[in-house]
């Protein structure tokens, strides 16, 4: 059985909300990326756990997560993932990287990242698609609305990349490197309840201030984000040609106890028909 294997590299802790919701953010990029018949295993880098180095290349793709850190920042499991984005990068690997994810991204490959000159962005946000085939294959528009928190920006774009998607307030939102990375600003992963309750959060963590956590959800009672045109283009991008979605309440989570540095969610199949 030719089974579909994807690592999604978490940058972030788990909130209790998150945790009671959706099982973990592991939970929240099933939700959008997984089919049938898969296997998705959770690397924590933040905790320093790594996939090792004879895992890669079993893997078809690799998704990096949000987090509150700073992709320009020095801690010792940035500079480990950013090396490792340059191994993936070297073996052509497919690669999502999603708000954090988008800005380690693009320190690993050459560009610079920073704290954005106008402040936080938070709420929901229209961006612009640039034209392409693949928006007109996904039947997408080239205006789509985001979810958006972050207040850190891709400065510089790395050589090679291109701007593929911008706003009227980050020139940035989404880019492509080659045909086998892609990062997103935004949030494509978020549901309104999960905002929200990272609204709350961050700002009881004096993070945001008041006069941000209004404006955020304010705009997020304004525009709403078409999850399922989400799900279409991220998918599309990570997975190649698009394949009907599909979730099932049946899904299987398996936690290996001898598998140390990962939590695995086999999707939708019985365990003894995928040789794991």
């Amino acid at each position: 059985m030719n089974v579909k294997r994807f690592a999604v590299l978490l940058c972030a802790e788990d909130s209790d909300f998150v945790k009671k919701k959706y099982g973990g953010y592991s939970g929240v990029f099933v939700g959008m990326l997984g089919e049938e018949g898969e296997i998705w295993d959770f690397y924590r880098v933040i905790g320093g756990d790594f996939p090792l180095e004879d895992e890669l290349e079993c893997y078809d793709g690799f998704v990096v997560s949000g987090s509150c850190s700073d992709a320009h920042g020095n801690d010792i499991w940035i500079l480990k993932l950013v090396n490792l984005l340059k191994k993936l990068d070297s073996m052509k690997k497919r690669i999502l990287g999603i708000c954090f994810g988008h800005q380690i991204l693009c320190r690993a490959l050459g560009g610079k990242t920073g704290r954005a000159v106008s402040g936080w962005d938070v709420g929901v946000r229209k961006i612009n698609l640039s034209p392409s085939k693949q928006l007109a294959a996904l039947k997408l528009p080239c205006s789509l609305p985001i979810y958006e928190f972050h207040r850190d920006e891709v400065w510089e774009l790395p050589p090679q990349a291109e701007v593929i998607a911008w706003s009227d307030k980050t020139k940035v939102e989404i880019f492509k490197y080659k045909d086998h990375i892609m990062g997103i600003q935004g949030h494509p992963e978020y549901t309104k309840d999960l905002f929200l309750n990272i609204v709350d959060r961050l700002l009881n963590r004096n993070i945001i201030q008041e006069f941000e956590a209004d404006i955020g959800k304010a705009r997020a009672e304004e525009l709403v984000p078409d999850m399922e045109a989400w799900k279409r283009f991220c998918k599309s991008f990570l997975k190649g040609p698009l394949i009907p979605h599909h979730w099932y309440s049946d899904q299987v989570v398996l936690l290996d106890t001898e598998i140390k540095n990962k939590e695995r969610w086999v999707l939708g199949a019985k365990l003894d028909e995928i040789c794991i």
